[in-house]
C-alpha cells in the first residue's frame, strides 16, 4: 500500500496518511493521530505491507501552527525540572529524557528510560492534578531519546537518527567485525551509548567481500610466489602477503597484491 510518511515532531514516531493532497517532501503537515492533533513534517512516499501507525491528514500546517508548536516547545522544556524533581521525590528509578505535548495541548507526555518496569501511578496523579490536564508516561530507548534531542556525532555532523532516519534497523557486533574495526566502545557507539546506526550502511558489500577475499593467515599464491595473508584493504581490494625468504626462515618480505592477482593455496 502506497502512503505518505510522516514524521512527528517531538517524538520518535513515524506515522503514515493517505491523502489527495500534493504534499512536498520536508513540508509540514497537521495530522490527527490516536486522537490528538500533531505537527510533522512529510518524508515521502512509501509502500508498506501493514496497516499500521495510520493517521489522518488534517491539513498543511500554517505560520500559526508553526508558532504554536515553538510555545509548546517552550513549556514543555519548562516542566523538566519539576518533573524531574518529582519523580525523584517518590523514588522512582526511571530516568526523565524529555517532556513534549500534542499541538492543542491536551496531553502532557512524560518520556522516559528505565531499566525495570516502573510503578509511576503516583507520578501521574500528581503531575494530573498539579498541570490539570492528561498526563502520559512513554518508555523510549535510548535511541529514541537521542533521536529527538538531537547530538553531533564523532564524524561531526548531527546524528542521522536526528537528520533523516525514520527507523532504526537492527545493528550487531558482526557488522563491526566485518569492517574490521577496533571494537572500542568509544569508535562504535553512538551518543545513545548504542552501536552506530551507520554501521548499517556498507555491511552489505563488506559481507560480499569477505566472501571474495582471501582469510587473515591463510595461505595464498601469488606472481611471486607462496605467501600468508597478513593484512586486507576491502575498499581498495589489495591483499597484503608476507613471504619466507629462501633459506633463511627469521628474515620475510612483505608485498601487495592486487585481489584480481591472487589465488588461494591448495595445499
Amino acid at each position: 500500500m502506497q502512503m505518505t510518511e510522516v514524521l512527528l515532531f517531538d517524538t520518535p514516531t513515524s506515522v503514515y496518511i493517505k491523502t489527495n493532497e500534493k504534499l512536498k517532501k520536508n513540508q509540514r503537515v497537521i495530522v490527527s493521530f490516536n486522537d490528538n492533533l500533531e505537527l510533522g513534517l512529510v518524508k515521502g512516499n512509501k509502500t508498506i505491507e501493514v496497516e499500521k501507525d495510520i493517521a489522518d491528514f488534517i491539513r498543511i500546517a500554517s505560520t500559526e501552527d508553526n508558532q504554536k508548536r515553538c510555545e509548546n516547545c517552550k513549556y514543555a522544556r519548562s516542566l523538566l525540572p519539576d518533573i524531574k524533581q518529582e519523580a525523584n521525590r517518590l523514588n522512582l528509578d526511571m530516568k526523565i529524557g524529555f517532556i513534549s505535548t500534542n499541538l492543542d495541548r491536551t496531553k502532557i507526555v512524560v518520556n522516559y528510560t528505565a531499566d525495570e518496569r516502573v510503578d509511576f501511578r503516583e507520578l501521574i496523579k500528581v503531575l494530573a492534578s498539579k498541570y490539570k490536564t492528561r498526563i502520559e508516561m512513554k518508555q523510549i530507548g535510548n535511541r529514541d531519546e537521542s533521536k529527538v534531542i538531537g547530538a553531533i556525532g564523532i564524524c561531526g555532523r548531527e546524528t542521522c537518527c536526528k537528520s533523516f532516519l525514520s527507523d532504526f534497523d537492527k545493528v550487531s557486533i558482526k557488522m563491526a567485525k566485518n569492517q574490521n574495526l577496533a571494537l572500542n566502545p568509544n569508535r562504535i557507539n553512538g551518543m545513545c551509548g548504542r552501536l552506530l546506526c551507520c554501521l548499517k550502511y556498507e555491511d552489505e558489500f563488506y559481507e560480499e567481500m569477505q566472501k571474495k577475499m582471501p582469510k587473515i593467515s591463510s595461505s595464498v599464491r601469488t606472481p611471486d610466489g607462496t605467501g600468508k595473508v597478513i593484512a586486507l584493504d576491502f575498499l581498495k581490494e589489495l591483499v597484503t602477503v608476507e613471504f619466507l625468504k629462501h633459506g633463511d626462515e627469521e628474515s620475510t618480505e612483505i608485498k601487495t597484491f592486487n585481489l584480481s592477482d591472487i589465488s588461494k593455496d591448495k595445499k
